[in-house]
């Protein structure tokens, strides 16, 4: 569909859901599942490939722990990442606003599946050494980067403005079962088959990305010219007139970064979704700690891993499956500022109960020990609720970027966001492992949670006109 196609119809679609009454009006709203059959493909496809994707991501943390038992080497696994990723994320988002999008995702797709092949066949083989794993993972973090910014800009040509709050919602269904399930199944599989098994499963499940993907038409962006729709009336016999044309175009993408940013500059709403994102992201990411935390604090090893990152998946589930009055929020800027909020509350809970595990039932000699289940399961509620928080926070940031954001810079703006997305929590990581390394386990939770709410609460008076954003007339 084309973008405005059949607006009315959907923002009738979008006030009925508003108005649902009971469990049903709770409930989230599925209609662009029925509205866009190409958009119910790419989000089944997304939906399964992310449930291996977050099995490599904790398989691959548990292995790096595994090879060096240090919290700072699974940190390290984010530095790794982290300057592929914030390239990607430009250069991918400028190549989004440039070439057929179907074509720029399903070209990383492959480059991604490849990396996770790779990863297979490395593990497989014994390999020890730890660079490997941390530049696969970069390739492959960096490959998503991409794939995720294009599948932003992309989700806005399939779906009328009225139906984007109940699409975010979707995403974060899919998210948060691919945190469920896929952690967990990486906890299982690697305390009984290995990790070599581990990589292999998400390998397989990589699958669905191309069948979304795949199922797509051409998503030519709506850049105001005749560049891409010059460059694809080329006969097959002008290969060296398409090689030169391709090379401008990836040039010139390189330079259109330079844009994205002045862009930035006269966007103050969207500028506000990156700046406060980021902090949530860096100060409230305590996932290094869960392999030294599962071991010696809490007890469990590999299973309770899976289970602590499941139980933020499953808090982000519960928001979005009953994400329905969602749709009706037209402040969302301000919604957005008090679930990052909450996200903060929750993350120094966490942090709190490991500082409490430690006082409570030291383990000097640093052993790995049972499952101390009254701990686990006061950590996993705290987590759930920070996924809870966070989704409903990602529901409203990425509506306000898809409905303000014009389409000519969409894809940069995805991919800024995916860097946000992908690269703050990464930054969080590095900086966790450090905390956690220089003071104990229970720091970096409950001294960043405690950093997000005093920030928070700045930005909410420094950012007045983030807080009145309406959403009934988005501006950038």
């Amino acid at each position: 569909m084309a973008p405005g196609e059949d607006r009315e119809s959907g923002s009738e679609a979008a006030r009925s859901g508003a108005r649902g009454r009971g469990l049903r009006g709770l409930l989230v709203d599925t209609t662009p599942l029925k509205h866009s059959p190409e958009f119910a493909r790419l989000w089944f496809g997304t939906s399964v490939s992310q449930i291996g994707a977050q099995m490599t991501i904790v398989a691959v943390g548990l292995h790096i722990y595994e090879l060096t038992h240090s919290t700072l080497a699974v940190s390290l696994v984010a530095l790794w990442a982290l300057g592929p990723m914030i390239l990607a994320g430009f250069v991918g988002g400028a190549l989004a606003d440039r070439f057929d999008r179907r074509t720029v995702a399903l070209a990383t797709a492959v480059v991604a599946w490849l990396s996770i092949g790779t990863l297979t066949t490395i593990a497989f083989l014994g390999v020890s050494a730890t660079w490997p794993y941390y530049a696969l993972a970069a390739v492959n973090a960096a490959s998503a980067t991409i794939m995720g910014a294009t599948r932003g800009a992309i989700q806005p040509m399939l779906l009328p403005t009225q139906l984007l709050p109940a699409a975010a919602a979707l995403g974060g269904i899919t998210m948060g079962l691919s945190i469920t399930v896929g952690p967990a199944l990486a906890g299982v599989m690697v305390a009984n088959v290995g990790f070599a098994w581990t990589y292999l499963a998400d390998a397989v499940l990589f699958a669905g990305a191309f069948l979304g993907i795949l199922g797509l038409p051409p998503m030519l962006p709506d850049r105001g010219d005749a560049a891409v729709s010059a460059a694809g009336a080329e006969t097959p016999d002008e290969a060296a007139g398409r090689v030169r044309a391709l090379v401008r175009e990836i040039g010139a993408s390189f330079v259109s970064v330079g844009d994205s940013l002045r862009f930035l500059r006269t966007a103050p709403n969207v500028r506000a979704t990156f700046v406060f994102d980021l902090i949530a992201m860096i100060f409230g990411t305590p996932r290094v700690v869960f392999p030294a935390a599962a071991a010696i604090v809490l007890g469990g090893g590999a299973v309770t891993v899976g289970l602590l990152t499941a139980a933020f998946a499953v808090g982000a589930l519960l928001s979005s499956l009953f994400s329905g009055p969602l749709g009706s929020v037209r402040r969302q800027g301000r919604a957005v500022t008090w679930a990052i909020v909450c996200f903060g509350v929750f993350t120094t809970v966490f942090g709190a109960v490991l500082l409490g595990t430690m006082v409570l039932a030291p383990n000097p000699a640093g052993a790995e020990r049972d499952p101390i289940v009254p701990a686990l399961v006061f950590a996993a509620i705290a987590l759930a609720g920070c996924g809870a928080a966070d989704n409903v926070s990602a529901v409203f940031r990425t509506t306000i970027l898809q409905a303000a954001a014009p389409d000519d810079v969409r894809g940069r703006m995805q991919g800024l966001f995916y860097v946000v997305v992908a690269g703050g929590p990464r930054i969080g990581d590095l900086l966790a492992g450090t905390i956690a390394t220089a003071i104990a386990l229970w720091a970096p939770a409950l001294l960043g949670g405690l950093i997000i709410i005093a920030l928070m609460l700045v930005l909410r008076r420094v950012y007045g006109g983030f807080q009145r954003y309406d959403a009934v007339h988005p501006t950038p």
